[in-house]
């Protein structure tokens, strides 16, 4: 590979001068930006380069929210629920969680929304019944009944804003505990507007305003024990955007209003793993609605002083949906995204936007996410960056990215000069890459794949976080794999089924456990989502379904589509029910060797016709249903590794009548290919951690490559 320079961002320091324009000569990078943490020193954004600066408008004003504590950021909290042993009970508020985090919010235009609950009859208890201390933070509820659960919930200032809580805990930070204020006041826009445009002026060799997201972060609830820290976290929530200003504004502009149990739900919360209703649609475009119209203020005024505006699609990001159809009206240039696995590449870019770039890690801290050291005693960065760039190559081998680039303390790489001289690898690899897109698209194979879940697009290439968030999900392991396939995905909703959104997929992909936003849950009721799916598999679709695809109680079976699937579960129903016996098919043509599904209980055949591919003893793990002129495809579950990713794609090839192997698939399924038509360009990777041999079948003749643990190789057709 001959160097080249751009396309990426290294991450300054002051006080190391030196070594960030090495570093920067090396990488070939044309941005350097600062970091939470760090700043750059005269030299360093003098020095011919880009500069990115990082603002997180929400905090870092502690002087001011000092002065204006009622115009901090709110969240309702429930207390756990509580057995009353007489007529009376006594709850105290904060008793479960972590006081550094939360105060409660006892104003009069709070209280009003303040709930009492008994769990036990799952009724709103009158207000009448219960009275505040103010002195003690605790409610008393009274004239109820023993041995009823109680719980209450009520409003809560957050004091300590999350990520810079969760960087003094993993990353040692010793500052003063940032605070987030609220930008639904009118007084807080007002100092925002005056603080954005003072930043602006104060720093004019800034290129690129980097937000770290906008107003809202994802919910990320602590505990008061240490033993259960971590109470709630879920990446796609709305929780940390409910105030009572808000909530008084969103019942003047809907007409209903929204309350504590709204959001609380049983004391469940609306975890984005569970479809939505109604109310949450109306409260996110709700936030929508504001995000975008006070962030596009922030983001003119940026623009009327000659810098570009990128949003950081990670921390505050909530309000800032990229898939929401309204992502364009903030005006920005570029969407930054962190990534850790290959859908996440995805994500970023297929949003429309100028410039999409990536976050890679790990990043220059002493420890990552878990807590295992990275550039510490102990650590080995370069492994971990191979690691990651293996997933995530896979997706940049599909779709653009624009930039690169790393984040944190640039000084920590100075021990690790193979980590150096890994991300030199990198970056020319995206660099070659990029320009193979820039020539025109990869091939892709004829059949087009639609997932189906409750958010369709809204949640495209993503659950809610993180793979290490999400891992026990099936369809976060499909989305993985389908990551870096050859095959156009798209995402799609129950709605979209029914305004024809079938008319040009060949296979539908449903995953995920019962009563969940990825199955589809109740939604699966709707006889009209069921009726068209059948009809367009009877005419030639191909329907597969993993773990608990189309389940929903009070029909015949368990799984809406068992009639394509030709396998339902047993929920107990049918305990006295005679099964089918079977004998598992030879799969050796559209299974490879090495593929894995793992069991699941009570599995039946509901006619007896589905072929079984793969079988644990009397369960069934993968089996295929002829049905009219299509096929019902199932899987017990799917968890995504190289043998796995394989037999998805060759599931996708079966289903979709192209065989098991075609041009530009290499024979060796620890190895993938891309090829670029325009180009004449052919990329293959090695995913395994040891020496591969491949061979492509191409339109110029077989090619066969040896190629190292997770490297690369370039050939010219």
């Amino acid at each position: 590979m001959s160097q080249t320079k751009g396309g990426f961002t290294l991450p300054g320091e002051s006080g190391y001068e030196a070594l960030t324009l090495k570093m920067a000569e090396k990488w070939g990078a044309d941005v350097i930006r600062d970091s939470d943490g760090t700043v750059l020193s005269d030299e360093i954004v003098h020095a011919g380069y880009g500069i990115y600066s990082t603002i997180c408008i929400i905090r870092d004003h502690n002087k001011w929210a000092k002065e204006n504590r009622d115009k901090l950021q709110q969240t309702f909290l429930c207390t756990p629920a509580q057995v009353a042993e007489d007529e009376s009970v006594t709850i105290g508020l904060m008793d479960s969680f972590f006081e550094e985090q939360f105060t409660i919010n006892d104003s009069e235009r709070a209280m009003k929304y303040w709930e009492v609950y008994d769990r036990t009859s799952n009724t709103k208890i009158d207000a009448s019944k219960w009275s505040y201390g103010k002195e003690s933070g605790s409610v008393t509820i009274s004239g109820i009944t023993p041995f009823h659960k109680y719980t209450v919930s009520f409003l809560a200032y957050r004091i300590w804003e999350e990520i810079s809580m969760y960087n003094h805990t993993t990353n040692n930070w010793d500052k003063e505990h940032l605070m987030q204020i609220d930008p639904r006041y009118p007084e807080t826009q007002e100092y925002m507007l005056g603080w954005m445009k003072n930043w602006c002026e104060t720093h004019p060799d800034t290129t690129v305003v980097r937000f770290t997201s906008m107003f809202y972060n994802f919910v990320w609830i602590w505990g008061s024990d240490e033993r259960n820290r971590q109470l709630f976290s879920d990446w796609g929530s709305y929780d940390y955007t409910v105030s009572d200003i808000a909530l008084d504004e969103f019942e003047q502009k809907y007409g209903y209003s929204m309350t504590a149990e709204d959001f609380i739900n049983k004391g469940q919360l609306h975890v984005t793993h569970m479809p939505g209703n109604q109310k949450k649609s109306d409260w996110m475009a709700f936030i929508n609605d504001f995000v975008i119209s006070f962030g596009r203020k922030l983001i003119d005024m940026v623009h009327e002083y000659g810098k570009k505006a990128y949003v950081f699609y990670d921390d505050s990001w909530v309000g800032v949906e990229p898939y929401n159809g309204r992502f364009q009206e903030f005006g920005f240039d570029g969407l930054i995204k962190c990534v850790f696995s290959g859908y996440e590449a995805r994500l970023c870019a297929g949003v429309d936007v100028p410039t999409h770039e990536l976050r890679l890690h790990p990043y220059l801290f002493p420890v990552g996410l878990g807590g295992a050291p990275t550039f510490a005693e102990g650590g080995d960065p370069t492994l971990d960056a191979k690691k990651y760039w293996n997933s995530v190559r896979r997706a940049l081998l599909r779709a653009k990215i624009d930039r690169i680039g790393l984040g944190g303390y640039l000084h920590l790489v100075e021990s690790f000069p193979d980590f150096c001289d890994y991300i030199e690898k990198v970056s020319d690899e995206f660099r070659l890459i990029r320009s193979f897109h820039d020539a025109g698209k990869p091939y892709t194979i004829r059949t087009k794949v639609a997932v189906l879940h409750s958010w369709g697009a809204l949640r495209s290439w993503t659950l809610s976080g993180h793979f290490h968030e999400t891992y026990m999900h099936d369809l976060i392991h499909i989305n993985e794999a389908l990551s870096g396939l050859p095959v156009d995905v798209r995402y799609i909703s129950f709605e979209d089924v029914k305004k024809g959104a079938l008319e040009d997929v060949d296979v539908v992909i449903n995953a995920g456990y019962a009563g969940s936003a990825w199955s589809g849950g109740e939604h699966w009721k709707d006889d009209e989502v069921v009726t068209t799916l059948t009809k367009w598999v009877h005419q030639g679709g191909a329907f597969i379904g993993v773990n608990e695809p189309s389940a929903v109680e009070g029909y015949d079976y368990a799984f809406r589509m068992a009639h394509v699937l030709g396998i339902d579960k047993d929920t107990g129903s049918r305990v006295c029910h005679g099964k089918w016996s079977f004998e598992a098919d030879d799969a050796e043509e559209i299974l490879p060797e090495g593929a894995t599904v793992e069991p699941k209980d009570h599995l039946y055949l509901t006619d007896g016709k589905a072929k079984v591919l793969l079988a644990d003893e009397d369960r069934p793990l993968v089996t295929v249903n002829a049905f009219g002129k299509g096929k019902g495809i199932y899987l017990a579950s799917f968890r995504q590794d190289l043998e796995n990713t394989r037999m998805l794609y060759q599931l996708i090839r079966y289903a979709g009548g192209e065989g098991m192997s075609g041009p530009y698939m290499t024979d060796n399924l620890y190895t993938e290919c891309a090829y670029y038509p325009e180009s004449g360009k052919l990329v293959v990777i090695n995913n395994s951690d040891a020496e591969q041999t491949t061979t492509i079948p191409t339109d110029r003749g077989e090619k066969t490559v040896t190629i190292a643990a997770y490297d690369t190789t370039f050939m010219e057709l």
